[in-house]
């Protein structure tokens, strides 16, 4: 089991956000819900309203990967704290070393 999947034109990503958090990270192991389903921890400082949390979630996500912003769409979970995010990257070996390294706590 692993918190992404691999897809033709991307990767969708599972992550569990906490909002309103100390500091803002993305990775340091990984939970498993009762959805059974694996899910990347991730933290920010923004509150979630209007967006906010989100917005830092996409940033920091896209700071780690070395990737765009706009290559990042949420699929859903907006107003929840587990949340699907698709990556429109082509599929290789070097980004899912990028995403495996994010799992690894630091």
């Amino acid at each position: 089991m692993s918190f992404f999947e691999r897809y033709k034109t991307g990767y969708l990503l599972r992550i569990k956000l906490t909002p309103s958090a100390g500091e803002n990270f993305v990775g340091r192991g990984v939970c498993c819900c009762s959805d059974n389903k694996e899910y990347l921890k991730a933290s920010v400082v923004s509150v979630p309203e209007k967006g906010k949390a989100n917005k830092e979630l996409l940033k920091i996500l896209s700071k780690e990967l070395h990737i765009a912003k706009s290559l990042l769409n949420i699929i859903s979970g907006e107003t929840e704290h587990r949340k699907k995010i698709y990556i429109d990257v082509e599929q290789k070996n070097d980004f899912e070393e990028k995403l495996n390294l994010l799992k690894k706590e630091k």
